[in-house]
């Protein structure tokens, strides 16, 4: 993946082994465990997945565009909130990933925290920086508190924190395919979730950069960092900020090359990987070097990644 577009594993130390069953399987409830409350059911159907417009990065393979047939299926309105993971965290103690390394990924113009734990920067990408004791609480280091932002999108969990989260809260991630397909709300082939134009009538529809990045943010569109999850306007299908706010994780591998031999039904994603997908871009994409809040925009990040611009949603079968 581009740095750019999330902060990546800061943590010096070598992270735990993750616990049975999760590092390679992603978790799919039982029929009789699932919760459905807040979820839109999306109807089954082919869609053209993939950049339709040939403005994606080479190496994040957002082509050949290809059917893909999906069975009807259930996704969360909104990304899940500070309050919903801190509810999930009094009922199970869990303990993230960013918690038990220490330190986690802060843009570099909201660090809330002492001198002292302000460690480093990312080589690649130096506008963000590691800050020791930065947290899904403590979004931009140890001064900072999600206290008064419960409907704010958390941040700073991993791949592995989000499916601990889906297996107390009887659901499962997305597939890259069911969530393109839901992003697009029945629009097709469109560039953005809303349709071709980034600001219709010069109305901004998702939380993204503005200005020169990555010094100044002129905050056209209301927000310096992350947006209340039901922010601007949902899509077709009922949902709310598919693209911008927060990178969203997905269940699958990340593969560049997946397009090309990807199953036309139910695909989800490579048997094996390195990176899981990650999809919607965050308040960081800008043009300038950015440009992943395209609907068919995609990356991949290590699955013990965290950052202050990485959350996630999650789905259900119907």
């Amino acid at each position: 993946m581009s740095d750019c577009c999330a902060g990546g594993s800061v943590a010096t130390v070598v992270p735990p082994a993750a616990p049975s069953g999760v590092a390679g399987v992603p978790h799919r409830p039982e029929h009789a465990h699932r919760s459905v409350k807040g979820q839109q059911l999306v109807a089954g159907g082919t869609f053209a997945m993939g950049d339709s417009y040939d403005e994606g990065y080479v190496a994040d393979g957002e082509t050949p565009v290809h059917d893909v047939r999906l069975p009807a299926y259930l996704i969360d309105e909104t990304a899940v909130t500070n309050a919903q993971f801190a509810r999930f965290v009094r009922a199970t103690d869990h303990v993230t990933e960013a918690e038990e390394f220490g330190v986690s990924a802060v843009f570099h113009l909201v660090v809330d925290a002492p001198r002292s734990d302000v460690l480093h920067q990312v080589a690649a990408a130096p506008w963000w920086v590691a800050v020791k004791g930065a947290s899904w609480r403590h979004p931009e280091g140890a001064r900072s508190s999600v206290a008064d932002r419960p409907q704010h999108p958390v941040v700073h969990v991993s791949w592995h924190d989000a499916q601990a989260y889906c297996r107390w809260a009887g659901r499962r991630l997305p597939t890259e395919a069911e969530w393109e397909h839901a992003a697009r709300g029945g629009l097709r082939g469109r560039r953005y979730v809303w349709g071709d134009e980034l600001t219709p009538q010069g109305v901004w529809r998702c939380n993204i950069w503005q200005g020169d990045f990555p010094h100044h943010n002129s905050g056209e569109d209301g927000h310096l960092t992350t947006a209340p999850v039901r922010r601007y306007r949902p899509n077709g299908y009922g949902l709310w900020n598919m693209t911008g706010n927060v990178w969203e994780w997905c269940a699958d591998w990340f593969d560049p090359g997946y397009y090309a031999t990807s199953p036309e039904h139910d695909p989800r994603g490579p048997e094996t990987g390195e990176l899981r997908v990650m999809r919607g871009g965050s308040y960081l994409c800008h043009d300038s070097y950015c440009h992943r809040y395209r609907v068919a925009a995609r990356s991949g990040n290590d699955p013990v990644a965290t950052s202050a611009n990485l959350g996630f949603r999650c789905a259900n079968d119907a």
